[in-house]
């Protein structure tokens, strides 16, 4: 009884452990993250009533969705700080695939409408937008789903095979969501091409979180399958591989296509609202014009205001004593005679 007591306590230990300290900085880093990405979901939510461009507010659902996938990357965190078990392994085995094939789903669905916009083409509807976010996903839980329920069927079996073979497993596992990183990556260098410069730097920013994740996803898979082996460092630094590689995307997926989305987005609600009359707190409308006639002391009609938007204009004083005609064409007959 006490050493499964001590073994489980084990599994634990490195999220205090002092001497190697890479689990403290990094649940440390996903706490941050997890705060930081719920405050941008409460954000998000705020800003939904504030848009008032459809081609903007279409894709704030699947945004909202990115938000809740990386919210879950930071909190995965925890999962490769514990050790490998039988409740940490299906875990790590689903939701690591899962997860990011959510997000790159919806920077694909991101691009994709984007590619349209930049040609002067409307948006896709948001219901659309989402179901492409979504769907594109769902292939990945399908695969996840199988492969947990083969290992959960394998019982404690899967904790003795080597480490090769889980790494190879892990790796197999996330090749559709290596699929989707390529597929976003093209789709978005295809939004520069557009005539639309208004759309593009939306482009940039999909088009560089993607460099930074391939950078990231080549680095860590590498040192997983051949430099921890080489380094003789294997299983050491197999977690701290997958956790650094977790956190890091996770933190670009914030740093350079959330933060610069949520710029854009608050400024162009500042814009629209710089635009609205100062007397009216309602979107989309105008105020009803007033024209006000009066009569002078010697019965002249006068225009006194016209008000249009809130904003008064003065018009010319007319004299009914005075005429006035409309100017009409005048027909050359010499031309017309010699045609």
């Amino acid at each position: 009884m006490f050493s499964e007591c001590f073994e489980t306590t084990n599994d634990y230990y490195l999220l205090c452990n002092t001497e190697e300290a890479w689990g403290i900085v990094l649940e440390s880093l996903a706490a941050i993250g997890i705060v930081v990405t719920i405050l941008f979901l409460l954000a998000l939510l705020f800003l939904m009533y504030k848009v008032q461009d459809c081609n903007r507010w279409n894709i704030l659902p699947t945004q909202f969705v990115f938000l809740l996938s990386v919210l879950g990357l930071f909190s995965l965190t925890f999962a490769f700080i514990v050790k490998l078990n039988l409740q940490t392994g299906p875990v790590r085995y689903f939701l690591f695939g899962v997860l990011f094939a959510l997000c790159f789903s919806c920077l694909l669905a991101h691009a994709s409408n984007l590619v349209k916009l930049v040609r002067g083409r409307g948006s896709f509807s948001w219901p659309t937008l989402l179901g492409i976010a979504i769907g594109v996903s769902l292939l990945q839980i399908i695969i996840a789903i199988e492969y947990v329920t083969l290992m959960m069927n394998r019982g404690p079996m899967f904790i003795h095979m080597t480490i090769n073979q889980l790494n190879v497993d892990f790796v197999v596992l996330l090749t559709y969501v290596l699929f989707l990183m390529a597929l976003t990556f093209f789709v978005s260098k295809a939004i520069f091409c557009g005539p639309c410069e208004a759309w593009r730097c939306h482009g940039t920013y999909i088009f560089i979180t993607m460099v930074f994740s391939i950078i990231i996803w080549v680095i860590w898979i590498t040192m997983l399958l051949r430099g921890n082996p080489q380094l003789q460092q294997q299983p050491r630094w197999d977690d701290p591989v997958i956790c650094i590689a977790l956190v890091t995307n996770a933190w670009v997926f914030l740093l350079t296509y959330i933060v610069p989305e949520f710029y854009d987005l608050y400024r162009s609600c500042n814009n629209d609202n710089a635009f609205q009359a100062p007397t009216f707190q309602q979107s989309f409308k105008l105020e009803t014009q007033d024209l006000t006639r009066a009569r002078d002391s010697d019965g002249a009609e006068e225009d006194i205001a016209l008000t249009s938007c809130g904003i008064p204009i003065q018009l010319q004083t007319v004299d009914p004593s005075h005429e006035y005609f409309i100017p009409r064409a005048k027909v050359n007959l010499q031309q017309d005679a010699g045609l």
